[in-house]
């Protein structure tokens, strides 16, 4: 059913639950897994001009430190790509490029509560993907610590 799974990371703590059910999915599966994070072109120009290059390193960082936590939740032969643009469209064009099956991402991102209920980017992704989109939300603090006590 499932041969490629993207799931799209920012790095927040709100989407490590849809990490987890991606790897999950594609293990299942025995699907491949593919991560990816975008480094959001527009938070960079919409920056001062004398810290954008900065803020590009920063952002890029974040991004490979983001990717480096799926991979080691992940094991070996996961994929991964650091990305620059527009978030949604980028990972709309990701999937297509490595003509997944199955987008996986979080209900919120970075910015957090910002949309009442998927962020922005979600709301894009689910709106304009090529391909079916899971979003994953993420518990609330007492439902984590019921999942972890029983596992």
């Amino acid at each position: 059913m499932f041969d490629t799974v993207v799931v799209a990371t920012d790095g927040s703590e709100s989407v490590e639950r849809a990490v987890d059910v991606a790897i999950d999915l594609a293990s299942r599966f025995g699907a491949d897994v593919h991560a990816l994070s975008v480094v959001d072109a527009g938070e960079v120009d919409a920056s001062p001009e004398q810290l954008r290059g900065e803020l590009q390193a920063a952002l890029e960082s974040h991004a490979e430190a983001a990717l480096a936590a799926v991979e080691e939740r992940a094991g070996p032969g996961i994929t991964t790509a650091v990305r620059e643009g527009r978030p949604a469209p980028v990972i709309c064009e990701y999937a297509r490029e490595v003509d997944a099956d199955l987008v996986v991402t979080g209900t919120r991102g970075r910015h957090g509560e910002n949309r009442l209920l998927l962020g922005s980017v979600a709301e894009r992704v689910v709106r304009t993907s090529p391909v079916p989109v899971l979003t994953v939300r993420q518990l609330p603090e007492e439902d984590r610590e019921a999942a972890s006590a029983g596992a």
